[in-house]
């Protein structure tokens, strides 16, 4: 399919049919690459990802649009190729479709339609689409480095075009209980007895009143939930170690610093943090970037997403999440984004550069 005069849904199809797990995405940056290319545009492909950028007629702010262009592995349950776009009742279907292919061709066509305006704007637009996003191995903090000074930003993530103006951290957490070994049948034979199980279960009870006493006013208490559990040696053995994995989802009133002091502080099993990078975001108060946007799309709702995304690189910017597509058809079988959304979506992005920028 030629993509010099591609839509966004042309685009679209072009992208999911281009497999991109994460780490192996070398075939969808070239798409990505070649097709700015073919629309006159300003291209860098690199290690961090692919940058396009549009110039104005004078100096002035630059806007980033930003997104990425991995996936998850497809997985099972699927009723279609995970691989090979399908469009019916007004969606399409593929691995990657709304999360986040959709917003990375609408901000790609958006750009195309902003450059080929009047140009009368000030500053800068550059739409930056990063690798390794659904791993730890993400290039954004790169790629938002070498686009050079960044004012603010719009993070395309599945929204259904809503705002996100905050974003929850996450924090991993191994919680490590220490007792004694015995054999089953005499741990009341020798002394003082200590059960590591025991205490890990009293901590997991324990969890639901850590860190209540101070709720964002948007997205509410941290959630520290147990993901994974390990313990014993033997059926007959008491278990010297029982462990268990924290996901922590944190809110900017809660430190990923205070939130590991007030684990230590109220449970009694070893805390260890494995990673705190994914620190939570929020839209700066008063924002620019929120009121131009609002003006533009008084409809849409303002609400704390609870998935972490690439805004973490961009936290200090006057930036919000808004992306076409929904979150919860994200990493399933048979994912899928509407098609009224993806158009609506390069509309309101196209919109918004030439409004910001202004």
């Amino acid at each position: 399919m030629p993509l010099k005069t591609a839509t966004e849904i042309e685009l679209l199809e072009q992208l999911v049919a281009t497999p991109s797990v994460s780490g192996s995405e070398e075939a969808v940056a070239a798409l990505v690459e070649q097709t700015a290319r073919d629309w006159d545009r300003d291209v860098t492909r690199d290690a961090t990802g692919v940058r396009v950028a549009v110039a104005g007629a004078r100096s002035g702010a630059t806007l980033a649009r930003v997104s990425d262009l991995a996936v998850v592995p497809p997985g099972e349950g699927w009723t279609r190729d995970p691989f090979t776009p399908v469009i019916a009742d007004g969606r399409l279907y593929g691995r990657g479709s709304g999360d986040a292919k959709a917003s990375v061709a609408a901000m790609l066509c958006a750009a195309r339609d902003v450059a080929m305006g009047t140009r009368s704007f000030a500053g800068r637009l550059v739409v930056l689409l990063g690798f390794g996003e659904e791993t730890r191995h993400s290039t954004m903090a790169a790629a938002a480095q070498a686009a050079g000074p960044i004012d603010a930003g719009v993070v395309g993530e599945p929204t259904n075009l809503d705002f996100a103006v905050a974003q929850r951290g996450l924090m991993m957490v191994d919680l490590v209980a220490r007792g004694d070994q015995r054999h089953a049948g005499l741990v009341g034979d020798d002394g003082d007895f200590t059960d590591a199980t025991q205490i890990l279960a009293r901590d997991l009870l324990a969890l639901g009143t850590v860190a209540r006493d101070r709720a964002h006013p948007i997205l509410g208490h941290p959630t520290i939930t147990a993901t994974m559990i390990e313990a014993g040696v033997g059926r007959n053995v008491t278990p010297p170690v029982a462990r268990a994995v924290l996901d922590v989802r944190s809110t900017p009133s809660w430190p990923h610093a205070e939130l590991a002091a007030a684990l230590r502080r109220e449970l009694q099993s070893e805390v260890h943090v494995t990673s705190d990078r994914l620190v939570p975001c929020e839209t700066p108060r008063p924002s620019r970037l929120l009121a131009v946007a609002s003006d533009l799309r008084p409809e849409a709702r303002h609400y704390g997403s609870p998935t972490c995304s690439d805004w973490v690189f961009l936290r200090d910017r006057d930036v919000v999440k808004c992306g076409p597509g929904t979150s919860r058809r994200s990493h399933t079988p048979d994912e899928c984004v509407d098609l009224d959304e993806v158009s609506a979506a390069r509309a309101f992005y196209g919109r918004l550069a030439e409004a910001y920028l202004a």
